[in-house]
């Protein structure tokens, strides 16, 4: 299913740094939230349920997928 991203604000996440490390940009659409690279705004951006997304945020920030 291809995403309709004509309307999409992207925010930079608040971990992103100047430094080329750790840049992505969410957008919230509706019914999704979008996620891409800030480094390749042309690239591939993935598309999660919030329930989804709300999820691997939690996850992420319990560190479940640290290096």
């Amino acid at each position: 299913m291809a995403l309709d991203l004509s309307g999409a604000q992207w925010r930079k996440s608040s971990r992103s740094d100047e430094h080329g490390g750790e840049c992505v940009e969410v957008a919230s659409l509706v019914p999704v939230v979008a996620v891409r690279d800030s480094r390749d705004p042309d690239g591939p951006v993935l598309g999660f349920s919030r329930a989804a997304f709300t999820g691997l945020v939690g996850a992420i920030r319990a560190g479940s997928h640290d290096l």
